[in-house]
């Protein structure tokens, strides 16, 4: 069996390319955001925050837990959620090392 396009790359690329690819959709920021201001919560709460169907925000969930950036725990017949820290340090990480690399380049 060929390689796929990903193996040419290393982990980190990959692993932040997964993570930018579920930050990509507004409705996954905003539950981010909501995440950050209430520390926890449970779907249902998650669902009254936003114009979107019971769904659609659970399947946004599952591209955000996919990627590492929450994490979840099932408390009874509700799954509660929050910030999973470890997918943050690589995003500061990557963007901080940007960022100090850019501030030294004398382009254009």
């Amino acid at each position: 069996m060929g390689a796929t396009k990903t193996d040419f790359f290393t982990d980190e690329q990959n692993k932040i390319a997964v993570i930018a690819k579920a930050l990509g959709h507004p409705a996954r920021i905003a539950i981010i955001e909501y995440l950050l201001k209430v520390n926890e919560c449970i779907c249902g709460d998650i669902v009254n925050e936003l114009p979107l169907a019971q769904p659609t925000v659970s399947q946004h969930l599952k591209e955000l837990k996919n990627a590492g950036l929450i994490k979840g725990n099932i408390e009874g017949n509700s799954v509660c959620y929050c910030i999973d820290e470890k997918a943050f340090e690589i995003l500061n990480a990557f963007f901080s090392n940007i960022i100090s690399t850019v501030k030294k380049q004398n382009c254009c």
